[in-house]
């Protein structure tokens, strides 16, 4: 282990030296050089020996007016941004394949154009010709923003760095390349020294950049999430292909809540904002049936409505089988444990089948009671009155727990013609005038209260 020879610094410029001298030669000071001791100890190649600038430091008190944002137009992509675009952010998107990220962010690229932004859109994925004719298609064709087909990274930045635009939607990260990166296209290596290079142009030449992502098949972005902590926002662009709905859920916002939503329809001309889900999820609603429960959700600061739907069967000899789409599986199996061990109502023998209409996918736990009530009316048979809503947590114990936001929920639920609604016990109803709540304090209440049993 070698010995570190001793550093001398100006303490006017901050000039290194490796020998003490009178006077700097980068300011013309005199007797401003000292000896400085390393920052660390270690071999003589690996210590940080040389001391870099004093950071400028301010007290968490220090008055600082929040980021200005460039509003979009299409107030369901602002929401999810925070309220709009911050500039020098990185946004990364990402979505299965083929479920309308280009066509989403060509539809917001030229939003922003229109409201006075300069928008750069890079594709790496298509020509230009196939781009065109998308925008032609949507309607685009005359917004004013300009297009480029390259994938070699430097000669991105370098546009970049040349235009100077208010906003740069890259097209997607996997196929961009750095040729001081021996790996090809779309490798870990690749992706993150691109992302890096990407963020690192966004925060020092103030532009803000979109990223698309592509989802491999464990549905994570880019693989094993080399890209996600690296930028401002990540933002899922999720739906169903048999359904026309779209989600743009982020999962990530340093600029604003996270788990807000967007909810888009694919139509022929694009995607078209919804404005109130809560009321296209349930239009689709048929006559009460059993099975059929009104679950007043909460996606991220927005009360969404939602239809959870069960179906029970019985099973053939075997193995019973448990199909979920939109909800997690381990929570049915829980949820169907305390029922059995807590109600005494069994499901052994019988096929369970829970589906969230739409295509939406709940995550929140007070979905809880919405489920158990869901599949009560379908193995007994019996209908859920059409104005009524669920929403509650259920403990392994069998008791309903609060859940936040209570009135928020109702109020939502009431706008839509609600009037009943089943809630834990302890919730803060505040004020919730015109609808009949029944507070409950665990499962068996509702099993006695609602299907005659208990």
């Amino acid at each position: 282990m070698s010995k570190s020879s001793p550093t001398f610094s100006c303490a006017s410029c901050g000039a290194v030296y490796r020998k003490w001298a009178g006077r700097c030669d980068g300011c013309g000071e005199w007797n401003t050089i000292s000896e400085q001791a390393p920052l660390s100890k270690g071999p003589g190649s690996k210590t940080l020996s040389h001391r870099g600038k004093t950071i400028p430091l301010t007290d968490l008190a220090h008055e600082e007016a929040p980021p200005p944002r460039i509003s979009s137009g299409m107030d369901e992509f602002d929401r999810v941004l925070g309220g709009g675009l911050v500039p020098a952010s990185a946004i990364l998107v990402g979505g299965d394949p083929g479920i309308g990220k280009s066509t989403l962010l060509l539809q917001a690229a030229a939003s922003f154009a229109r409201q006075g932004a300069k928008v750069l859109y890079i594709s790496g994925e298509e020509a230009s010709a196939q781009v065109r004719l998308r925008a032609q298609r949507l309607g685009l064709g005359e917004a004013p923003v300009k297009l480029g087909t390259e994938t070699a990274l430097r000669d991105i930045l370098t546009t970049l760095d040349e235009e100077a635009p208010d906003l740069a939607i890259i097209d997607s990260i996997q196929t961009m390349w750095l040729d001081t990166v021996e790996a090809a296209p779309g490798s870990v290596s690749q992706v993150r020294a691109a992302a890096h290079e990407l963020v690192t142009f966004a925060k020092r030449k103030g532009v803000s950049v979109i990223i698309v992502g592509h989802v491999t098949k464990e549905g994570q972005i880019a693989g094993p999430r080399v890209v996600e902590h690296m930028v401002d926002t990540v933002i899922y662009f999720e739906g169903e292909r048999g359904h026309q709905f779209r989600i743009l859920r982020s999962v990530k916002n340093r600029f604003g809540p996270a788990a807000e939503i967007g909810v888009f329809e694919m139509t022929g001309q694009g995607l078209a904002e919804v404005s109130n889900p809560s009321a296209l999820f349930l239009s689709s609603r048929d006559a009460p049936a059993p099975g059929s429960v009104v679950f007043a959700g909460i996606e991220g600061t927005r009360p969404v409505l939602t239809e959870i739907q069960a179906l029970v069967s019985p099973a053939p000899p075997g193995s019973p089988r448990r199909t979920v789409v939109g909800l997690d599986s381990g929570r049915l199996s829980t949820i169907l444990a305390v029922l059995e061990a807590r109600c005494g109502i069994p499901f052994t023998g019988l096929d369970v089948y829970l589906n969230v209409a739409g295509g939406m996918r709940i995550s929140e736990p007070a979905a809880d009671l919405a489920v158990a009530a869901a599949l009560l009316s379908a193995r007994e048979d019996v209908s859920i009155p059409p104005d009524m809503v669920f929403f509650g947590e259920i403990s392994l114990s069998g008791a309903l727990r609060p859940v936040s936001q209570t009135e928020n929920r109702l109020k939502e639920a009431q706008k839509l013609g609600f009037s009943q609604a089943v809630v834990p016990s302890r919730s803060r109803l505040g004020d919730a005038e015109g609808m009949q709540i029944k507070t409950m304090t665990d499962l068996i209440s509702v099993v006695g209260d609602m299907f005659g049993a208990g």
